[in-house]
C-alpha cells in the first residue's frame, strides 16, 4: 500500500471514529430527553438494596447507552441526599455491566457490512424530524444511523489498509512476547493513556477491533488494551470531580476503585480466563496462518470482535459478583481516602452543580433544582439573620450581624449569577419540552430569590441607619415589627415547602398569608401618619419605621412570585 493511500485510510479512520463518537452521542442524547424524568425516577426508586441497585444501574446504562451519563445521575442523586454512598457504587456496578452492550453493538458491526442498511434510516430518520411530533425519534435514529456508518466505515477501512498482511504492523506486534506479564502490563497502559486522550472508551474499542479482527493484533496483547480502556474511562471521570463536592468526588473513586481491583485480579488469571472466553466464543487462539492457510486463519480471526465483546462482559460480570458482597468495605475505604470537608468556608460555592460532571442535560436540571431549593434555603435563614438584628442592642454584635448579612447578599447575587449561567449553558444542549419549560421558570425563581435577598439587606440598611442616628423605635413599633415579620417568616418557610414538593394548598396558604401581610401593612401605614401627627414619635423614626413595614410587603411579593413561578403561574 502506497504512502498516499496510508494517508488517506488515515483520514478515513479518524473520520469513521468521529461518526462513531457522534452517532453515540446522538443516540444517548436523545434517549435521556425522552426519557429522562423517567429514569430518574427509576434510580430513584429502584435502589433499596445492593441487588436492585446494580439492576438499576444495567436497566439505565443499556437504556441511554452511557455509562457516563448513569453515574453523572447517580452522583447527582448522591448530592440530593436521594441515594446513599453504597446505593451509588451498587448502581456503578451496574453501570459497568449496562455499558458493555457497546461493545456487543460493535462487535455486530463488524461482523457484515451494515453500512447498506443505514441509507434507509436516514431518509426515515429526516421524514420524522419534519414531523415536529416525531422529531425526536427522528434524532435517534440519525444517531443509530451515523453509529453504524462509522462502524462500517471503520470495518472497511481495515480491510483496505491489509493490517493483517503489512509486514511492519505484524512485525512490531509480534515483537512483543504474547506471555509475557511485563506485554500486558504495557498494553494495559497504552489502553489507558489512549482511552484518556481520546476521551472515549467505544473508539478505543473499535481501534482494537480493527486491529484484531484484520489478524495484525495477537487476542492477548487486544484484551489488555480492553482492560486499560476499563481504568482510563473512570482517570476521565475522576478529573472531572476534582473541583465537585465530598460525594460526588467518592462516588467517581469508587468507579475507579471498582475498575482497578478488577483489573489486579485478573492480571493474577489473565490468560486461563481469556482462554475460556476464547472457547465460549469458538476462537482458536493457538491458530497459526503458516498452519492453515490465509483464508482459514481470516476467518477465524473474524469472530475477535465477538471474543473482545464477550471478554468485557464475562470480566466486569465476575467482578460484580466478587465485590457486591463487599460494597459497605469498599464504601468505608472511599470514605478513608476522601475525607470529609470539616471546615465551611464563608466563600461562596455551588453545592449541586457541578461544571465539570455536566454531562447529561436532563440530569443537568435536577441539579440547579437542588442548586434552587438551596438558594431558597438561604434567602430564609439571612432573613432569620435580619429579625435577630431588629432586636440586637449590643452595638459590636450588632456591626458582626449586619456585616454577615452584607456577605450573604452578596452571596445571593453570585448565586443567580452562577445558576443562570449553567441554565444558559445547559439550554443550549437538545432538551425535551417539559424541560425547556423548567429551565424558563427557574430563571424566574433565581430572579425573585435574589430580589428576596436584596429586600433583607434593604431591611437590615434600614436598621443600620437607625443605629447610627441614635433613635430608637418605641415598644408598641418594635411589636409591630415583629407581627409582620413573623408573617413574612411564615410565608419564606411556605415558599420553602413550595420549592421542595409542590402542592396546590401550598400556593392558596402561600395567598393567605400575603393578603395578612397586605392588610397589616395598611394599618400599621396608617397609625404611623396619625402617631406622628400625635407627636408619639419623631418624623425620622416614623420614616425609617415605615421604610421597614414597605420592604417586608415587598418581600411577600417576591415570596408570591417564587411561589408562582414553582406552579407556572
Amino acid at each position: 500500500m502506497e504512502t498516499t493511500n496510508y494517508w488517506m485510510a488515515g483520514a478515513q479512520l479518524l473520520g469513521s471514529l468521529a461518526l462513531l463518537i457522534f452517532g453515540m452521542k446522538q443516540m444517548s442524547d436523545t434517549l435521556q430527553k425522552m426519557a429522562g424524568p423517567g429514569l430518574r425516577h427509576v434510580l430513584g426508586r429502584m435502589t433499596t438494596n445492593r441487588f436492585t441497585g446494580m439492576l438499576t444501574g444495567i436497566l439505565v446504562t443499556a437504556t441511554v447507552q452511557s455509562s457516563t451519563a448513569t453515574t453523572v445521575m447517580t452522583v447527582s442523586f448522591v448530592n440530593a441526599g436521594l441515594l446513599t454512598l453504597a446505593q451509588a457504587i451498587s448502581v456503578i456496578m451496574g453501570a459497568n455491566i449496562g455499558t458493555t452492550l457497546t461493545a456487543w453493538i460493535m462487535s455486530a458491526g463488524f461482523s457484515f457490512n451494515i453500512t447498506d442498511f443505514v441509507w434507509p434510516a436516514f431518509v426515515v430518520a429526516i421524514f420524522l424530524i419534519y414531523r415536529k411530533r416525531h422529531e425526536n425519534v427522528g434524532d435517534f435514529l440519525f444517531g443509530v444511523a451515523f453509529m453504524f456508518l462509522g462502524l462500517g466505515t471503520l470495518r472497511q477501512t481495515g480491510v483496505d489498509m491489509n493490517l493483517g498482511e503489512n509486514p511492519a504492523v505484524l512485525n512490531f506486534f509480534s515483537s512483543f512476547d504474547p506471555q509475557s506479564f511485563t506485554t500486558t502490563l504495557l498494553f494495559l497502559l497504552i489502553g489507558g493513556v489512549l482511552t484518556m486522550c481520546v476521551q472515549s472508551s467505544a473508539a478505543v474499542m473499535a481501534i482494537t477491533m480493527i486491529l484484531c479482527s484484520s489478524g495484525a493484533l495477537p487476542i492477548y496483547q487486544g484484551i489488555a488494551l480492553v482492560m486499560g480502556e476499563n481504568i482510563g474511562t473512570t482517570v476521565t471521570s475522576n478529573l472531572a470531580a476534582l473541583t465537585a463536592s465530598t460525594q460526588a468526588r467518592r462516588a467517581a473513586f469508587a468507579h475507579m476503585f471498582f475498575n482497578i481491583f478488577g483489573v489486579c485480579w485478573m492480571l493474577v488469571v489473565f490468560h486461563p480466563f481469556v482462554d475460556f472466553v476464547c472457547g465460549l466464543v469458538g476462537y482458536d487462539a493457538q491458530m497459526t496462518k503458516e498452519a492453515v492457510g490465509q483464508a482459514t486463519f481470516l476467518a477465524n480471526a473474524a469472530k475477535l470482535s465477538f471474543v473482545l465483546a464477550a471478554f468485557h462482559t464475562c470480566f466486569n460480570l465476575a467482578n460484580t459478583a466478587i465485590l457486591i458482597w463487599f460494597i459497605p468495605q469498599i464504601e468505608k475505604i472511599v470514605c478513608w481516602v476522601i475525607e470529609s470537608q470539616t471546615v465551611e468556608k464563608e466563600n461562596f460555592r455551588l453545592q449541586y452543580i457541578d461544571m465539570g460532571l455536566m454531562q447529561t442535560p436532563e440530569i443537568a436540571v435536577l441539579q440547579a433544582q437542588k442548586e434552587v431549593k438551596l438558594f431558597a434555603e438561604r434567602v430564609h435563614q439571612m432573613f432569620d439573620m435580619v429579625r435577630q438584628l431588629l432586636n440586637e442592642k449590643d452595638s459590636s454584635k450588632f456591626t458582626k450581624l449586619y456585616s454577615k448579612i452584607e456577605t450573604q447578599e452578596d452571596i445571593t447575587d453570585q448565586m443567580e449569577i452562577e445558576i443562570a449561567r449553567y441554565l444558559e449553558q445547559v439550554s443550549e444542549e437538545h432538551l425535551s419540552d417539559e424541560t425547556k419549560m423548567k429551565i424558563r421558570l427557574m430563571m424566574r425563581e433565581i430572579s425573585e430569590l435574589e430580589s428576596i435577598g436584596d429586600a433583607c439587606y434593604n431591611l437590615a440598611r434600614t436598621m443600620n441607619r437607625r443605629q447610627e442616628s441614635g433613635k430608637d423605635f418605641t415598644t408598641k413599633q418594635y411589636t409591630n415589627l415583629q407581627a409582620i415579620m413573623h408573617f413574612v417568616d411564615e410565608a419564606l418557610t411556605q415558599m420553602n415547602r413550595v420549592v421542595d414538593n409542590r402542592d396546590e394548598s401550598d400556593i392558596r396558604e402561600t395567598y393567605r398569608i400575603e393578603n395578612e401581610i397586605n392588610a397589616l401593612r395598611q394599618k400599621l401605614k396608617t397609625d404611623n401618619i396619625q402617631a406622628v401627627n400625635q407627636h408619639e414619635y419623631d418624623y425620622t423614626v416614623g420614616t425609617m419605621y415605615i421604610d421597614l413595614v414597605n420592604e417586608c410587603e415587598k418581600l411577600g411579593d417576591y415570596i408570591v412570585n417564587v411561589v408562582q413561578a414553582r406552579f407556572g403561574k
